[in-house]
Formats: structure tokens, C-alpha cells, sequence
């Protein structure tokens, strides 16, 4: 049995490799823990890689500082990139020391504190497990004697899908923005893969693929051309790369909840995007902070709203004013047909979940469309003038003056926009204006 201790005694990475094989039964390893707290700490060891050419898959025992105290988690990473980690979902916060070991009856585990409390375990006690080992693909798994496979991290998808990896329908990858409550998904369901923006028990799509024909999903892969769609042994689609490199993995990001193949850029020795599922800043779902507008420059506006409203639940005190010209990039929450805008409106106001609403006009002559009410009021664009689309959003009374006339809020917004919008225009005519006058003037000088 070899047993390391790691004491870590400054603020800096400790990215030390203990072993270049395998890990066997009654292997441990231990990583001391700072007594006092330390943001942006780390403290890594890594204990298995891959014997290929880099960028090379490593996995490692890691101790990290995150809100307010540390977590402790087993990791594997392509190059200085996580594409799996046991604390993914579920962290394992500990004190004084993180162990991972290997126990004599085939169970991977994660103890810590001074009694070692269990915060992490594979459950393959009793299953003949004889060694934990990094394939080249990126997958840890935890073998028998036979080489049959027990365990391995390609069954738990996190964020990221490797190169040779196969996720089934009904599965998904997952991501959580840095302090929100919100959380991306990337799913796979039975006629289409769609990215999602989770709330509470709400959830919006922002982006869908759906292949061709009536036949259901039954998995993805990732290969060197691309992601593949199945239908059993059927190719139903395809999400192709645009680089002659192949894609070393597909990931969910948890900055934007974008969706890209990623390649291994031997000339700038590291990773590019060659697809991104979505390419417009203002169709991400979170380009703007809560009531904010993304305009055609990119830029945000806000309107001036009380952001809550749970105050004025089941009182008299809400209202709902139309915002011209802009539209939502979610799609799905709750849904009504053949509803009038001023029934939209109070399926909103009656609801006290709800803090916005759009509602597309569908026939013109019963004065009847579709209503989508929404939990919060983000992903908000500007579009152009031909969608007869009318967004609405929640608002505290005496945001309208008190006859009648156009929301203060609504003629604000209006305003505001095209002023941003206006500027830029000014200025990218202002500066091809003056171009043209500067060649005129050039070819007006005599030789």
C-alpha cells in the first residue's frame, strides 16, 4: 500500500504527479487542507495519465476554495481542462484533509475531516475491482481481473462529452453560471436535442436541433466528423465540425450556455472552437442581467422595475406594460392558444409565479394569439418591426400615469433604444462619410 502526504504550504497550484499507471486495491492518497480560509486556494495532485501524445488526459485528487470553505473531488482533465469531476453535481466539502482510496473490497472513495467522513464513493464494493485506470479516451474506469469495466466516469456525464463518447436519449450535460441559482442543460430527448435554461422547476429552450424524418433519438456520439445522431444503428443527423482537426470534445459553457465542438490547436497549444451552436450574442439566454434589453449593438438596456415581486402576491399593486419592438429567446413554461393580449395580460397578473409574458398575434380577425408567461424576465432582444410579437413585463404600480396614456416605462424604453442604436449608426456613417470625403480630396490634388 503507498500512502502520500501532500502538505501544501502556499498559495499557489500544487500540480505534483504521484503515479504514471494505475492506482491497485489498498492504494491512498491524502492532500492537507489550510486551517484557515483562502480564496481562489488550490490544491491538486495528479495520480494517472495517459501515455499518448499531449495534450494528454490526467486524473487527479483535488482541493479547491469555493464559497467560503473547501471541497474536495477526484478530476480528470485534458491539458488544463476539466472534463470530469465527482463533485460535478454534488460537492464534498471537508476539513483538515482530502483522501481519496482504493478499499481492498473495489470501492473508490473520497473521506475527509478527522474521522474521515465519506463524501464521495463509487459503490463497487464486492464487485471484484482490482485497479482504477485511465483509458485514452478520457474515461476512468475501475477494472476486475478480466478487464471488465465496473465503473466508469462516461456513465456520469458533467459539462463536457469526449471524443468516442456516447450519451443515450433521456441523458444530459449540465452547467451552473458562477453565483446564480440558474442552471443549464443540454439534452437529448426523443426527436430533438435542445439547450435549456433551468429555473426552480421551470426550464426555457434556447436553441434545438431536430433531425429529419420521424425516427427517435436513441443516442449521440462524438467523432471526428462531428456529434452523430442515431436512430439505432441509423446516422438521423449530424452537428458537423468546420475544422480539418477532429473535435477532442463537445461542451456546454457555463458562462454563456453556449454549445461547442472543441479542437486541439498544436499552433497556439490549446483549444479553439470549431462549432458553436449559437453565434449572436443577444440569442444567449443570459446576455443581459434581469430586465435588461439585448439592442442590435450588443449592448444592454435596463428598464426601471422592481425585480421583485413577491411582495405583491394575491394584492392589488401589479400591472403590465408592453415593451415595443423587443421579443424573449426562451421558448416553453407555461402556454396558452386563442387568448386575447388583455387575457395574456391577466393570465400574468394572476399568477404570481409569473414576471413577463409574450404573446404573438396569430389571427387577425378574432384578435387572438399564443401567450408564453415566463418566471423571469431575461433573454430579452430587440428585433425588426415584422413580428407581430407583443412582450409584456410585471411592473409595481404607478409605473403608468393615472390616465390612460402610453407607460412612462414603455416610451423610456423606446427612446432609449433608438438613441443607443441611433449613436451607432452615426458614427459607422459618420466615419464611411469621411472616408469618402478624404479620397475625394486626395484625387483632387494635382500630381
Amino acid at each position: 500500500m503507498k500512502i502520500y502526504f501532500l502538505f501544501v504550504l502556499q498559495l499557489q497550484l500544487l500540480a505534483k504527479t504521484i503515479s504514471d499507471t494505475e492506482m491497485q486495491i489498498g492504494y491512498r492518497v491524502t492532500l492537507a487542507i489550510p486551517t484557515e480560509y483562502t480564496k481562489g486556494f488550490t490544491g491538486r495532485a495528479f495520480l494517472i495519465e495517459t501515455e499518448q501524445m499531449p495534450p494528454k488526459f490526467r486524473a487527479a485528487i483535488n482541493v479547491e476554495a469555493v464559497d467560503e470553505k473547501y471541497s474536495c473531488s477526484i478530476d480528470v482533465f485534458l491539458a488544463d481542462v476539466r472534463v470530469w469531476s465527482s463533485g460535478h453535481l454534488s460537492r464534498f466539502y471537508t476539513t483538515e484533509k482530502c483522501v481519496l482510496e482504493l478499499t481492498k473490497d473495489g470501492d473508490l472513495r473520497l473521506k475527509g475531516g478527522h474521522k474521515e467522513r465519506i463524501g464521495w464513493r463509487s459503490g463497487t464494493s464486492g464487485q471484484g475491482v482490482e485497479r482504477l485506470y485511465l483509458l485514452r479516451t478520457g474515461n476512468l474506469v475501475l477494472v476486475d481481473a478480466g478487464n471488465f469495466i465496473k465503473w466508469q466516469t462516461f456513465n456520469f456525464p458533467t459539462d463536457i462529452m469526449l471524443w468516442g463518447q456516447r450519451l443515450s436519449s433521456q441523458t444530459r450535460l449540465t452547467s451552473f453560471p458562477t453565483n446564480s441559482t440558474l442552471f443549464y442543460s443540454f439534452e437529448i430527448q426523443d426527436s430533438k436535442i435542445a439547450l435549456y435554461i433551468n429555473f426552480d422547476k421551470w426550464k426555457y429552450s434556447y436553441w434545438e436541433l431536430r433531425p429529419l424524418g420521424d425516427q427517435n433519438i436513441t443516442h449521440l456520439q462524438l467523432t471526428s466528423n462531428g456529434l452523430v445522431i442515431f436512430s439505432g444503428r441509423q446516422k438521423i443527423g449530424r452537428v458537423t465540425t468546420m475544422s480539418p482537426e477532429p473535435p477532442r470534445f463537445l461542451a456546454l459553457g457555463g458562462g454563456t450556455g453556449n454549445l461547442g465542438l472543441y479542437y486541439y490547436s498544436n499552433e497556439k497549444g490549446k483549444f479553439e472552437a470549431s462549432f458553436q451552436a449559437i453565434n449572436s450574442t443577444c440569442d444567449l439566454p443570459l446576455a443581459c442581467e434581469p430586465h435588461g434589453i439585448c439592442t442590435s449593438s450588443g449592448s444592454c438596456s435596463y428598464i426601471n422595475v422592481q425585480e421583485n415581486l413577491d411582495d405583491l402576491c394575491g394584492k392589488m399593486g401589479t400591472e403590465m406594460t408592453e415593451l415595443e419592438g423587443v421579443a424573449s429567446v426562451l421558448n416553453g413554461g407555461v402556454y396558452q392558444a386563442n387568448v386575447t393580449k388583455e387575457e395574456c395580460s391577466n393570465l400574468c397578473l394572476n399568477d404570481c409565479t409569473c414576471a413577463a409574458t409574450q404573446y404573438e398575434i396569430t389571427d387577425d380577425d378574432s384578435h387572438t394569439g399564443q401567450c408564453s408567461l415566463y418566471r423571469m424576465a431575461r433573454g430579452i432582444k430587440k428585433i425588426d418591426g415584422g413580428r407581430r410579437v407583443i412582450y409584456m413585463v410585471k411592473v409595481g404600480e404607478g409605473t403608468r400615469d393615472g390616465h390612460g396614456k402610453k407607460s412612462r416605462l414603455k416610451k423610456w424604453m423606446v427612446i432609449l433604444i433608438v438613441v443607443v442604436d441611433g449613436f451607432i449608426l452615426f458614427v459607422v456613417l459618420g466615419g464611411l462619410g469621411y472616408c469618402v470625403l478624404l479620397k475625394r480630396r486626395k484625387a483632387s490634388r494635382p500630381s
